[in-house]
């Protein structure tokens, strides 16, 4: 079972990207009958996008979770649609501002999450890690690599589990939440994605 797994490198006001550190962590361990393909995208738009399309015709993986933080939210939150749509006015670490720009032109308004997302929630709630559903991932970076992906496996006819996960910033009181609950509760979701598959 082989899955691709992404995050990002710091931005903005992120000093410490905590997606960039559970990449970093993972990377590092071995999960019997899993092979983690795991890759921290440099938080630009055109870069991010352009990588995780290669990554996933590259490493054909059965499964793509990309990880993202949203510092103002205290769980872990489960994107549940990505939107055809780049637009805030922050710049990316390349400088590039998109206001109320498509990502790809002429495609999809909206992809739904493939990842089995009430069983991830389950897992979560079950551990006492606090999760919840989102429908907003954002129109910045984490939104286009999320798009670009289910846009790359449509494109391929590849129906396999995609979805993206933002995390809070690490903090041991909210709206933080410690990296070590972090790196378990993506462990688990990968496990949880695993099984679902087999």
């Amino acid at each position: 079972m082989r899955i691709l797994l992404t995050g990002f490198t710091p931005f903005l006001n992120v000093d410490v990207n905590p997606t960039a550190l559970i990449i970093e962590h993972m990377a590092t361990q071995h999960y019997p009958g899993l092979e983690i393909i795991a890759e921290v995208l440099p938080t630009m738009y055109d870069t991010a996008g352009a990588r995780i399309e290669a990554l996933i015709t590259e490493h054909t993986p059965d499964a793509v979770v990309c990880l993202g933080v949203a510092q103002g939210r205290s769980a872990i939150n489960l994107e549940c649609v990505a939107r055809n749509r780049d637009s805030t006015t922050k710049p990316d670490n390349a400088g590039a501002i998109r206001e109320d720009t498509p990502i790809i032109p002429d495609g999809a308004e909206t992809y739904l999450a493939t990842l089995p997302l009430a069983r991830l929630q389950a897992a979560l709630t079950g551990q006492g890690i606090p999760v919840v559903y989102s429908d907003d991932a954002g129109a910045y970076v984490c939104n286009h690599v999320f798009y670009r992906a289910r846009h790359a496996l449509e494109q391929q006819g590849r129906a396999i589990p995609c979805g993206f996960i933002h995390v809070p910033g690490i903090g041991d009181e909210p709206p933080g939440l410690p990296l070590a609950t972090m790196i378990a509760a993506v462990e688990m979701c990968l496990h949880e994605i695993a099984a679902s598959l087999n």
